[in-house]
């Protein structure tokens, strides 16, 4: 693989998009930090990170402003994901937070745009926002953030609602309860499924059972627990705010976990045996 990949994953339409991208959860906000950031940032994209996820909640729009300082004259890399606020997620409001969000990224048109999580409007006002952007040019898909399979299959029969594109959810080794329903439900739909907090965090790195694992394969607890998420099949955006973290991130890419080490993990993190109410940070 070449050193400006990052691996593949296909959303609904074949387009293919990188399957390790960049988190900016709690990044802008430091103005000590943003230099670094914004590093970080670009590095990312020179490494093939090139999804770009972020939120008009993150810091109140301060991670949005970032990417748009950090990613002027690179749009064209990017596939550049944003989400829209429950309260905001009626028709008018849909289309009038992602104008807003477009503004502060200082683009025209996100690849990508996400309802943030389920709130007070019905589904067909958010999806009817999401349509008019979709006609206006101004979003290339759309699709959802910790949705589980009832509401998923709720959206899907919509007019409509089966062109969702993403379901982006809290999955790592240790929230692993999508496995035993959203996961395969998913992709029997064809609906892509990316992993926000892949590290849990930064909790999961002292488990033992990752210290060991990364030992013998020489790589790192991070590099393991990325690998891993990849390895599902699922994209993963773990947030990046130092170059340093991102070429360790980015080391997972060509990380293969033998099954040995999928035994040792399943052990310490044990998948599913029921149904699990879908968690959210």
């Amino acid at each position: 693989m070449s050193a400006e990949s990052a691996g593949t994953v296909a959303l609904p339409s074949g387009e293919e998009i990188s399957a390790l991208g960049q988190g900016t959860w709690y990044l802008g906000e430091n103005p000590a930090r943003r230099e670094q950031e914004i590093a970080a940032l670009r590095l990312g994209v020179d490494l093939g990170m090139t999804v770009v996820d972020t939120a008009e909640m993150y810091g109140d729009g301060a991670a949005e402003e970032l990417i748009g300082e950090a990613l002027q004259g690179r749009r064209e890399e990017i596939f550049l994901v944003s989400k829209v606020l429950p309260g905001h997620a009626d028709r008018r409001g849909t289309v009038a937070a992602c104008e807003a969000s477009l503004r502060r990224l200082r683009s025209e048109q996100l690849d990508l745009y996400l309802l943030h999580w389920r709130g007070r409007w019905p589904l067909e006002e958010t999806l009817a926002g999401f349509t008019d952007l979709m006609e206006a040019g101004k979003i290339r898909y759309w699709g959802v953030s910790n949705l589980d399979v009832a509401a998923m299959t709720e959206l899907t029969a919509l007019p409509g609602g089966d062109a969702v594109a993403v379901d982006q959810v809290l999955y790592n080794l240790s929230r692993r309860g999508i496995e035993w329903d959203l996961l395969p439900w998913c992709r029997e739909a064809g609906v892509t499924v990316m992993a926000y907090s892949p590290i849990e965090q930064g909790r999961l790195l002292g488990v033992e059972a990752l210290g060991a694992v990364a030992r013998a394969l020489g790589a790192t607890p991070t590099q393991v627990a990325l690998a891993w998420v990849l390895q599902q099949g699922v994209a993963a955006i773990p947030r990046s705010g130092s170059p340093d973290h991102v070429r360790e991130n980015r080391g997972a890419v060509e990380l293969r976990l033998p099954s040995e080490a999928l035994d040792i993990l399943d052990r310490a993190f044990p998948p599913p045996s029921g149904p699990t109410p879908l968690e959210m940070l």
